[in-house]
């Protein structure tokens, strides 16, 4: 009897999403284990995998939306699997040809030089026709793009965003890192990024200046007392922003690990729901990119994100003097209706003293 291929309960706020990808063909033989299909909702990618062992029959094909607990194939057990080819024999190898034996020249007149005639010209190739059709590809959105989508236009909507801007002389951090990478890497096995300072730069700001560590529920203010950090990262299917849990209690080694572990999981497709949900503030890095400068949008409900930047040498006057520093810009976009000027400036100004001081971060000053 066929066994059906049914969507899995993903999560309790998703109800299906859009197969991405078969990973076998109609009629393939699959076992108990294989990877069928790749489903991708507007949280995660989630895989599917055999239940029985034989052959595949599908039934929704990739691009169709599905919900949980729908059908989307059948494995017929009774199918056997392919027995295996033998191999085929080698053919014996050629004997050798006997070589050709050499032409007579002759010696009574030398041969007479042919005529040299100019080669034809080759004609033009017919100019290629454009095809009409091939001007545009249309492609269905996927959930994932389609809950960026939502969450971005939610933001623009339902907050009221302002932006303000700073920047910070990063060559205390990378001098620093410099100095400590070697025995970081040796004792810790992850290299010392960026990252991690920024986000203990954030878990200060966040403790210097609480009122940015909260979210809007209806018509209440809700105050945050925990620093669960989303990092934004790019994948090749949209924007995700995993979550570093309780980041003011971690080491710099533990949030380097952490943030090398969601990039293997997104690789992978393996992020799940869990990962994604419950921060209360969000920084993103436009600098990997190649961005100079930018106002991010805020990540509902949160009612902050901080936008770091490439760090370019930059002239800046220190002491009197004009010096070329590594600069970064910062920018930190906030919820107005809960977070005043004020507060935001402050905010952004911690945080350029936990960069250009490192050690006021080790030591809690």
């Amino acid at each position: 009897m066929p066994s059906d291929i049914k969507i899995p309960a993903l999560g309790e706020s998703v109800a299906g999403g859009q197969i991405a990808k078969w990973h076998f063909k109609e009629g393939d033989h699959v076992k108990i284990g294989d990877i069928l299909l790749t489903l991708e909702t507007d949280k995660v990618a989630a895989e599917v995998t055999a239940e029985a062992s034989g052959a595949l029959h599908i039934g929704k094909q990739a691009g169709e939306d599905v919900e949980v607990g729908a059908v989307v194939g059948q494995i017929d057990e009774s199918a056997a699997a392919p027995a295996a080819k033998a191999e085929a024999p080698k053919p014996a190898p050629a004997a050798a040809a006997a070589p050709a034996p050499a032409a007579k020249v002759e010696a009574e007149k030398p041969a007479k030089a042919p005529e040299a005639k100019p080669a034809p010209k080759p004609e033009p190739a017919p100019a290629a026709k454009a095809a009409p059709e091939g001007r545009v590809t249309r492609k269905k959105m996927s959930p994932l793009r389609k809950k960026i989508a939502d969450q971005l236009v939610t933001a623009q909507r339902t907050a009221a965003i302002l932006t303000t801007f700073n920047e910070c002389d990063m060559s205390n951090v990378m001098s620093l890192r410099s100095k400590l990478q070697d025995s970081f890497v040796a004792k810790n096995g992850v290299k010392l990024g960026f990252m991690s300072f920024f986000i203990k730069a954030v878990v200060e700001a966040l403790k210097a200046v609480p009122q940015v560590n909260v979210r809007v529920d209806g018509e209440e203010i809700v105050q945050n007392h925990f620093f669960d950090i989303g990092v934004a990262v790019g994948t090749e299917r949209g924007l995700i922003v995993p979550v570093l849990r309780d980041a003011d209690q971690k080491s710099f080694a533990e949030l380097e690990k952490d943030i090398l572990g969601y990039a293997a999981k997104s690789k992978e497709g393996k992020i799940q729901v869990s990962d994604l949900t419950g921060g209360v503030f969000t920084i993103s890095n436009g600098g990997v990119y190649g961005s100079l400068l930018s106002t991010p949008i805020i990540n509902p409900p949160q009612s902050a994100i901080l936008g770091m930047h490439s760090i370019q040498q930059r002239p800046v006057a220190v002491d009197g003097q004009v010096v070329i520093r590594p600069m970064m810009y910062l920018a930190l976009s906030y919820d107005h209706r809960v977070v005043d000027g004020k507060e935001a400036v402050s905010f952004l100004i911690r945080i350029k003293d936990c960069i250009e001081n490192p050690a006021r971060m080790l030591v809690g000053a």
